[in-house]
């Protein structure tokens, strides 16, 4: 790919890499990345490993985050947690995508009563809570980290088929549409070569934005047991094995939790940056 190619972004990074808030939300996800691939090879211990002679012990030289009361290190739990997050990312991120951008693009190009039909689909999904709703799926299906994923897929789309929708209303009557009728294009050619692309930015960073809350959901369905199972070393299942003994190991519950808040405020940090650097009006003043 030339360098032509990668220009826009590469402005988007360089945007990003000037603003504090935003850079910090960079750098956490390139660590998270980086954490994700190279986990198994710098962590400490086997995050599976069970030493009943060294549990519950303290942050120390030894073991930087402290032991669980299985003995477990904390911190190669951690590393290795990160790759459980970056999965559920990008699988929620590849499902609720192309199922919300269809949905929004196809009710608003049609109108009418297929974009009646298809909203009030949609509003049946908005009118329940999100974590409410997974539970249900959840619950459905079975408890298990894929079943947690499909689950979240499922609550997480209805906001990107709305943000679609809107958009797509706007551009539907632009004259390069209308252009494309004329010549004789097909509705779904229109849809996928004129709408999508102009729709992309937008739910793009909408699904920047939603990422931190998929990652609470999948930490709170991992608490009450839903998500991730034991041994699986999944950030919400290591807070709700150490709540019972929080209170005098505090570092079973602090450190996941550590986790959760930054990678949750990095997403919404780098959000609201890729917002920025999409607006229109900043892009005139670069």
């Amino acid at each position: 790919m030339s360098r032509q190619n990668l220009q826009p972004l590469i402005n988007i990074i360089a945007f990003l890499w000037r603003h504090p808030t935003s850079a910090f939300g960079l750098m956490v996800f390139f660590l998270l990345i980086a954490l994700a691939l190279l986990g198994p090879l710098i962590a400490p211990f086997d995050p599976y490993t069970q030493n009943l002679q060294n549990t519950l012990q303290p942050p120390s030289s030894e073991h930087w985050f402290g032991t669980d009361e299985l003995g477990r290190d904390i911190l190669s739990r951690i590393l290795f947690g990160a790759a459980i997050t970056l999965r559920i990312i990008f699988l929620v991120t590849i499902v609720v995508g192309p199922i919300g951008m269809f949905v929004g693009t196809v009710a608003g190009y049609y109108g009418g009563k297929v974009d009646m039909v298809m909203m009030r689909f949609t509003d049946i999904f908005l009118s329940f809570p999100s974590l409410i709703l997974a539970l249900a799926f959840v619950a459905a299906l079975g408890p298990s980290l894929n079943n947690a994923i499909i689950a979240i897929s499922l609550t997480a789309w209805p906001p990107i088929a709305r943000l679609a929708r809107a958009e797509t209303l706007t551009f539907r009557k632009a004259d390069y549409v209308s252009a494309a009728k004329i010549q004789g294009a097909s509705s779904a050619r229109i849809i996928w070569k004129s709408i999508v692309p102009m729709c992309l930015p937008s739910v793009m960073i909408r699904l920047t934005l939603n990422m931190a809350t998929v990652i609470l959901t999948a930490a709170g369905l991992g608490f009450l047991g839903l998500g991730a199972q034991p041994p699986m070393p999944e950030w919400g299942a290591m807070i709700a094995t150490g709540r019972r003994y929080m209170i005098d190991s505090w570092w079973l519950v602090t450190f996941p939790g550590v986790a959760i808040l930054l990678v949750s405020l990095a997403f919404n940090l780098l959000g609201d940056g890729l917002r920025d650097a999409l607006d229109p009006k900043q892009m005139n003043r670069r």
